[in-house]
Parts: structure tokens; sequence; C-alpha cells
């Protein structure tokens, strides 16, 4: 798979970003577990934003979305090569509980 498949052009910023997470200069697997991290601050329904550089990211971000139930809502590049990924987080997320054990 060449990496710009999973690039979007028509990909747009969401009207709403709650968060911005750089990960630009990181490479495997710190963007996806800095993501994840991240992610665990939002209520369900807000979207992050994360700025990486890691081409791998883009195999490893939507795969990450899919595993863990957050939504993908894509990805854009621009001509400096930085990747703009899109994450809604989504309650009852896979391996999370959600209430008291």
């Amino acid at each position: 798979m060449a990496t710009g498949d999973s690039v979007s052009p028509e990909c747009k910023r969401p009207s709403t970003v709650h968060r911005t997470l750089d990960v630009m200069g990181l490479f495997c697997p710190l963007p996806i577990i800095r993501t994840a991290a991240e992610i665990r601050r939002l209520q369900p329904g807000q979207v992050l934003e994360v700025l990486a550089d890691d081409p791998v990211a883009l195999l490893d971000m939507p795969n990450w979305c899919k595993s863990s139930g957050h939504g993908y809502l894509g990805c854009s590049k621009d001509d400096g090569g930085m990747l703009r990924f899109f994450i809604e987080a989504r309650s009852g997320r896979k391996g999370v509980k959600t209430h008291g054990s």
C-alpha cells in the first residue's frame, strides 16, 4: 500500500477541534502511544487533531482508531509533509471499562 492511499485531499478540519496533539519528529510507536493517552482526556464526541510527520502513522492511526473504537475522521497532508489526523473520541471503547469494577 502506498503511503498516500490513506490521505484524503478533501479532508477538512472539523468545525470544532477540542485538542491538538503535536507528535512531529516522533516515530512508531510513539505517535499512537501519545494519541491514546491524549484521547483519554476528551469526552465522547470531542475531536482530537494529531500533527505528525511519520509516514507509518498513515497506516497506524486508522488501524488504531478501528481497534480502539474511536472515530477516524480523516487525514490531510500539507506540502511540507505534515500530516493532520482528526479523531473523534467515542464512549464504550474496546478494552476500557466504563464503570467501576
